[in-house]
């Protein structure tokens, strides 16, 4: 029995790992409370996603091969028995469970060990006072057997004995979908595209411009001459492979840039708008909105 659970824990911790690799520093795995090697093992991994959030995060740096897709929401609705009665679509993608797998399971249910007494002391209060609501921080388990930790928003409904809980959370998602993805075993090789070191060459350059996202964008003739091709094959390759051409994917990768700093720095709008290489602040504030639905003064932000 215990060798099962010692395998178990093993094997969140390789889905931990697999997830900072990813680029995903949110998530933690849960303590058991025993005093052996693989708990010290547990508790030092969390400590490195907590460092890696707060300092790489808070640089600005992310997976150059993922994006953060960011305002997630999450909100259940619970019943007078705090049993979990419906929920929106984002609930399960990202606790990655099946659509219906949570329906009519206790809420209480999907929370981590550390997080019951706050939900106990929660739904005393909800049964007293009819009018609740309040933030409180809890901590989910995923299927994963991962944590996920939000501030939660708790109410109840005016008219009705329903509860709401909401939440909105940052998540990692793949730009590239998996039938983009090119192998050297495939047999055509279109977009001017004529061998595999092709292929190489391309990825080559998205990587360099996402190294080189505080500098302006070379001209095409100057990237030809970095890369060792032409213009036409750097421009109808990098499009074929990655859906946009080059200048819009650096301007694009800017504006994401721009986001995460606003949203995880105090640095100043105007100073981030000349870093993203707009030296007219509207300017930014238009293409921004353009992006993402919104303008950076609607970004709550991290003091």
């Amino acid at each position: 029995m215990q060798q099962e659970i010692n395998q178990q824990r093993i094997q969140n911790m390789y889905q931990m790992l697999l997830e900072m690799a990813a680029g995903n520093f949110t998530n933690r795995i849960q303590r058991t409370g025993q005093d052996d090697e693989l708990e010290a093992l547990v508790m030092l991994i969390n400590m490195v996603a907590e460092e890696m959030k707060e300092s790489v995060f808070h640089s600005g740096f992310v997976n150059p091969h993922y994006t953060h897709t960011h305002l997630v929401q999450i909100t259940f609705v619970l019943d007078a028995d705090f049993v979990i009665r419906d929920y929106i679509s984002t609930v399960p993608k990202v606790l990655g469970f099946s659509p219906d797998a949570l329906h009519n399971k206790p809420f209480s249910s999907i929370l981590s060990q550390q997080s019951l007494p706050i939900w106990n002391r929660v739904a005393a209060a909800l049964l007293q006072d009819t009018t609740y609501n309040n933030t409180e921080q809890l901590i989910y388990i995923s299927q994963e057997q991962l944590l996920v930790p939000c501030f939660c928003t708790i109410s109840r409904l005016i008219h009705d004995t329903s509860i709401l809980v909401s939440a909105v959370i940052t998540v990692i998602a793949d730009p590239i979908a998996a039938e983009t993805l090119v192998s050297a075993d495939d047999p055509e090789l279109h977009g001017g595209l004529s061998s595999y070191s092709d292929v190489q060459l391309m990825q080559h350059v998205y990587d360099y411009i996402l190294m080189h996202l505080d500098s302006p964008l070379p001209s095409m003739k100057e990237l030809s001459r970095i890369f060792g091709t032409n213009d036409n094959k750097l421009k109808s390759g990098f499009k074929h492979l990655f859906k946009t051409s080059i200048y819009q994917f650096y301007a694009t990768e800017r504006l994401k840039r721009a986001h995460l700093l606003i949203q995880q720095t105090p640095i100043p709008l105007k100073s981030i708008a000349f870093m993203a290489g707009f030296p007219i602040y509207p300017n930014f504030s238009r293409a921004f909105k353009k992006r993402f639905g919104y303008t950076p003064m609607d970004i709550k932000r991290r003091l």
